[in-house]
């Protein structure tokens, strides 16, 4: 397995869930993170918990330039950026009709260009040191569809399809695309928008830890294999 011992990993949507609990994994193993996100004083938190291998970039990853400075500042810090974890992401529960215009487009913006920019930002330095990796944390739904999700599940969808038009495109670079696509997850995910701390079956789901985990095992695997899409659900979780 790959030493994952100073390894630099930038992860987008740092903040909380997913992002936070890879971004302490990876510290436990001994990587630097860059933690990206919008939440500036929930990103200082836990940076203060992880300490000298953690760096505090605000981003809003709708924005080209907030991307590209997250590469930039990664770099200027660690000296290099090994690999990106596009996570950030958000969703709603809803019919077509249920949502608002400005909820929907908020929600196409961030899960699609704020995977895509970021990814964009990366490649010129994966290129530059001879290979990276690229991790986008997806959805089920991307696979599947979902019902009252269909717009989410839209955009998972077309994170997937990114990721395999992007394998095609760098593999040959030895950039690695690998995609994760989690069930349901005990994560501030739709939080007040069709989910509620108290709402049955969230004791069920995955915890962040797990999807973590995920992460973190295929950043280790042999540079010589990749994963392309990996699908996760929690064992109580039906089809």
């Amino acid at each position: 397995m790959r030493d994952l011992t100073d390894l630099t990993v930038a992860i987008t949507g740092a903040s909380a869930g997913i992002g936070a609990a890879t971004a302490r994994a990876l510290v436990e193993h001994g990587a630097n993170v860059a933690l990206g996100a919008r939440r500036v004083d929930r990103l200082e938190e836990l940076a203060d918990d992880l300490g000298d291998r953690a760096l505090v970039v605000e981003m809003d990853v709708r924005v080209p330039e907030h991307a590209r400075n997250l590469v930039e500042q990664t770099v200027g810090t660690f000296g290099k950026l090994d690999a990106i974890v596009a996570n950030a992401g958000i969703g709603a529960y809803g019919g077509i009709m249920d949502l608002t215009d400005e909820q929907l487009a908020d929600m196409m913006d961030t899960n699609v260009a704020g995977t895509v920019w970021p990814i964009r930002a990366a490649v010129p330095q994966f290129l530059e040191q001879g290979g990276g990796d690229i991790v986008i944390v997806a959805s089920v739904a991307g696979l599947r569809g979902a019902g009252d999700e269909a717009v989410y599940a839209a955009t998972k969808f077309a994170q997937v399809g990114l990721a395999g038009g992007l394998d095609r495109e760098l593999r040959e670079q030895n950039i690695r695309v690998s995609t994760l696509c989690p069930g349901g997850t005990a994560t501030e995910f739709a939080m007040g928008a069709g989910r509620t701390p108290d709402m049955p079956g969230l004791d069920d789901m995955m915890r962040p830890e797990d999807v973590a985990e995920a992460v973190l095992t295929v950043l280790r695997q042999p540079l010589s294999m990749r994963t392309l899409v990996w699908s996760m659900r929690s064992i109580k979780e039906a089809d």
